[in-house]
């Protein structure tokens, strides 16, 4: 049985269809960098996060303050319009939120509230 394995590897050694031939790779550079190969999972000994990033974009950063100047007063009273100083991040969508969280306003096109009244209730006027 081994004698017939080790002769039909001679046999196939000898004619050497079966083994490709491999060409040495050309070098063109001096040095030789030894490639690093393997390749390890991570395994930290404690977390990076401790904890989850907080919201810090609340309705408090959204709408900071309500804007009382005379030019704001004279929208009140003339466009039933409430002017606030809002964050820099923050939408349209954000700031209807917040007004309607903070202060407990259903902000439409439609006047539903009288701005004076609203701005009385805030602490504006």
């Amino acid at each position: 049985m081994a004698q017939a394995k080790a002769a039909k590897v001679a046999k196939a050694l000898k004619s050497g269809s079966t083994f490709k031939k491999t060409t040495k790779k050309i070098r063109t550079k001096v040095t030789f960098h030894r490639p690093r190969t393997l390749k390890k999972d991570r395994k930290p000994k404690y977390p990076h996060i401790s904890t989850p990033p907080r919201n810090k974009l609340d309705h408090y950063q959204i709408l900071k303050c309500p804007l009382t100047t005379e030019s704001t007063m004279k929208k009140i009273e003339d466009n039933n319009t409430l002017v606030f100083i809002v964050g820099i991040h923050a939408n349209k969508k954000k700031i209807k939120d917040s007004v309607k969280n903070i202060y407990d306003i259903q902000t439409k096109k439609a006047p539903d509230y009288d701005a004076l009244d609203v701005a009385n209730k805030i602490g504006i006027i």
